[in-house]
């Protein structure tokens, strides 16, 4: 799994910044994103989140050197601050992509398409998974239906070391249970801390679409709160409460008895 570098040390607590984006025409949602993130980073933010598809949807065009160009000038211009841009189409992948100080750290594809959405005619499927590493937090990188796969979050957890489960998604309001509870689970049974970041809406001719809520979770499954809907502050002693740590504890049996 790649591994991204470092920057500053989040050592006690990590602020979040979760983007509420509504999806609009490719032009104005570029210069959108980039008054959000310069405010969020100003603002104090450690890390900035955007979510899936959130330039162009399903439906919209965009040149993704346009996106590129957009996210090198804002991680650059605040090198402090790591930013993920989830996500984009390029390569006819569904691409997740970490930037900080003008460079881009890691990228991830969505492995799971949604089959309903019929996401397979626009996009391929990943062929790995992600964990990007900024300061002393180690992200692992989810989309939307990839909260569906346990497996996925535990590799990212057992193998990527990851103490963050970040998502993005493209999910609808009506299913926001569902989504919160995918999340809460994986912030369970992995003992880490668990965020998506969903698209709010998309206002656009045959795509209106009312998106899910965003949500965080604590390593005990435990809801963060956030004082303007957009900032979380992630506390590393939160993990001192964790009675069961499957870092310590699982134990890896493969093989299943058919009788």
């Amino acid at each position: 799994m790649p591994d991204a570098g470092s920057g500053r040390p989040y050592t006690c607590s990590m602020r979040l910044h979760l983007s509420r984006f509504v999806c609009m025409d490719p032009a104005s949602n570029l210069a959108r994103m980039e008054a959000e993130a310069r405010a969020a980073a100003q603002g104090g933010a450690d890390l900035v989140v955007f979510p899936e598809s959130f330039l162009h949807g399903y439906t919209r065009e965009l040149d993704p050197t346009l996106a590129r160009a957009a996210f090198r000038r804002v991680s650059g211009d605040h090198p402090e601050t790591g930013f993920v841009f989830g996500s984009f189409s390029e390569d006819r992948r569904n691409r997740m992509t970490v930037w900080q100080g003008g460079a881009e750290k890691a990228s991830y594809d969505k492995v799971h398409l949604f089959a309903p959405n019929e996401e397979a005619r626009l996009w391929d499927p990943g062929d790995r998974y992600v964990t990007a590493r900024l300061g002393d937090w180690t992200l692992g990188l989810l989309n939307c239906n990839d909260l569906r796969f346990p497996e996925q979050a535990r590799a990212l957890v057992m193998e990527g070391g990851a103490d963050l489960l970040l998502a993005v998604a493209w999910w609808p309001w009506r299913r926001d249970h569902v989504i919160s509870t995918l999340l809460r689970a994986r912030a369970i049974e992995n003992a880490c801390f668990a965020a998506v970041c969903a698209i709010s809406a998309s206002e656009w001719p045959g795509e209106a679409f009312a998106g899910a809520g965003n949500h965080v979770f604590d390593p005990l499954g435990e809801p963060l709160r956030s004082p303007d809907d957009h900032t979380y502050t992630l506390d590393r002693s939160r993990f001192d409460a964790v009675m069961v740590d499957p870092r310590t504890t699982f134990m890896d049996i493969r093989t299943v008895d058919r009788c």
